[in-house]
């Protein structure tokens, strides 16, 4: 370890900064002032900043989805699949999530790994919801619902209100789970 910060210190303190500061605030400078360390420990474990910025996208996307999605997936019981897909959503860092996608209009290897996530997101959503209403057209509208919700949240000028948040998910859940989701006819 350089200066006694590790490589997950340096993933960790990217998300933060791209959470307040957004994808323009992501400076070599602003990490490593974070962190209380110079750039030489930054080199210590990425050769430049381009190499920095692809790992912290893959980091976000293995820690933030692919690893969620994997601990969900073990759950067998679609109910609780869902409530813990809520809480995840919820939990999400909203600030770095609107920055990546303002980052992936931008850059064509972080729009693919945003592209990626969105799908994942998705199929474990829709899988769920599939299991627990046995419709498909349903659950993909449903899956699609939770994914725009969560997006639209994100990119809103609005400020962010969890408590509002968090409301409409319950919503939704009680909707899938009491069977009054039902969306438009075709």
């Amino acid at each position: 370890m350089a200066g006694g910060v590790s490589r997950e210190a340096y993933f960790e303190i990217g998300l933060d900064v791209l959470s307040d500061r957004g994808y323009g605030g992501l400076k070599l400078a602003e990490v490593c002032n974070r962190l209380g360390v110079t750039t030489g420990s930054f080199y210590h474990y990425f050769p430049n900043w381009a190499s920095y910025t692809r790992e912290l996208i893959a980091h976000w996307r293995e820690v933030r989805t692919l690893r969620v999605v994997e601990a969900i997936r073990a759950d067998h019981d679609p109910h609780h699949r869902i409530e813990s897909l809520t809480m995840e959503a919820l939990a999400l860092p909203h600030g770095a999530e609107a920055a990546i996608r303002v980052w992936s209009s931008l850059d064509p290897y972080v729009y693919d790994v945003q592209a990626v996530v969105d799908q994942l997101r998705f199929d474990i959503i829709f899988e769920s919801a599939y299991e627990i209403i046995g419709d498909e057209r349903n659950a993909r509208y449903f899956a699609a619902w939770s994914l725009y919700l969560v997006v639209g949240y994100e990119q809103a000028t609005l400020p962010r209100d969890p408590d509002t948040l968090e409301w409409i998910t319950g919503q939704m859940r009680d909707a899938l789970e009491s069977g009054r989701f039902t969306p438009p006819p075709r």
